[in-house]
């Protein structure tokens, strides 16, 4: 039996546009060179207005999704108001912070909307940035490639979908631990769509 948390490989794509956030990411999870699924959802919604992209161990980061989205539900609960991008980022910073010894294998991504789209990269001992364009997994050297050659301030929401396919496709063609297609969350003030596979660019 495949064991959970051993399978890996992804890339995820976050990138801040006019007015939201695109998250995108690759449907393989990997074991080795053996494809353990090809229908992995790495992007995983956890509050109405901001999602998180998984790379790494999927046991460790389907843990951390579910701990993070029961704490902004608490939260919510008990204050009265959900939490910020910003204030739910920095709860996970410390999270990962606090098992620094025994970490959690992962590279995260939040992307969400409050009074502005805001988009934050965090690494396995809870490292915080917070950027306007990121990448992590396996297949993010070659992502980044693309995106330091096409991002730009302000896009607009069709040409921040298109870097972002354009740069998972990119590390789908040189990245075996990337693969089995594109998945794309588009996050605004008003809404959150899952965009179906019609609704993505065509590839080049």
């Amino acid at each position: 039996m495949v064991e959970e948390h051993r399978l890996k490989g992804t890339t995820t794509v976050g990138i801040v546009f006019d007015k939201g956030v695109v998250l995108a990411a690759d449907k393989r999870a990997t074991m080795g060179t053996f494809i353990a699924s090809k229908t992995v959802e790495k992007i995983q919604m956890v509050a109405d207005n901001m999602a998180l992209t998984t790379a790494g161990g999927v046991g460790d980061a389907q843990a951390l999704a579910r701990m993070l989205r029961a704490e902004l539900e608490l939260y919510r609960y008990s204050k009265g108001r959900p939490m910020t991008v910003q204030g739910a980022s920095t709860l996970l910073a410390n999270m990962l912070q606090g098992h620094k010894y025994y970490p959690y294998f992962v590279q995260l991504i939040i992307g969400g909307f409050d009074d502005a789209p805001c988009l934050f990269d965090l690494d396995l001992f809870g490292g915080l940035l917070e950027e306007n364009y990121t990448s992590t997994g396996s297949g993010s050297v070659v992502a980044f490639g693309v995106l330091d050659e096409g991002y730009k301030e302000k896009l607009s929401e069709k040409d921040a979908v298109a870097l972002a396919t354009k740069a998972v496709r990119a590390a789908i063609k040189r990245d075996s631990a990337t693969g089995e297609g594109v998945d794309v969350i588009v996050i605004t003030k008003d809404n959150v769509r899952r965009l179906i596979d019609s609704e993505l660019p065509k590839a080049a």
